[in-house]
């Protein structure tokens, strides 16, 4: 079975778990060959992250569903973590939602004499992903982008310090 049609009966194995706890998945990716093989799924929440405890959840049934269906004829290591502050970004949904946010965007062929491109995602039109690069807004094509991540910015992550705090206060 190739890596690919192992990727997607994961991410429908995950799909549900998920859903129950009230998570997403980001991602799913295989590492490695068959003497080392990775399993690596990320896991968030919408609002807040996802906490160690869930993760280990997570992995728990998801352990039990991949030895039902016997999806790797050898060893292999699952974890299930969070994406991380560098997250990266696949679908239209997610690049709707980290809007303002800065992002490093690679494409498969030149964009504007670019392949990869560092600007603030507007959001999405049609079937491209709209960033502001250098005060100006280019369209990448969906199509194109081979990948895409938040970059960590010490400034979004102290305002969003600051707006937990004032929630917490609020309250």
């Amino acid at each position: 079975m190739k890596r690919s049609e192992i990727v997607t009966q994961v991410e429908e194995l995950v799909h549900p778990i998920a859903n129950r706890m009230g998570l997403e998945t980001v991602d799913v990716q295989i590492h490695g060959d068959a003497k080392r093989t990775v399993l690596r799924v990320l896991m968030d929440r919408l609002e807040g992250g996802i906490t160690v405890d869930e993760c280990a959840k997570v992995s728990e049934a998801l352990s039990r569903q991949l030895d039902l269906y016997d999806l790797f004829p050898h060893k292999y290591t699952l974890e299930v973590s969070s994406p991380g502050l560098d997250r990266p970004l696949r679908t239209d949904a997610e690049f709707r939602r980290f809007a303002g946010r800065r992002a490093d965007v690679m494409t498969a062929e030149p964009v504007q004499g670019q392949r990869r491109l560092r600007g603030v995602i507007l959001g999405v039109v049609g079937e491209s992903v709209v960033i502001e690069l250098d005060g100006r807004q280019v369209q990448i094509p969906k199509a194109q982008i081979l990948q895409a991540r938040l970059i960590v910015d010490m400034e979004d992550l102290r305002a969003d310090l600051h707006r937990r705090r004032d929630v917490e206060v609020d309250r």
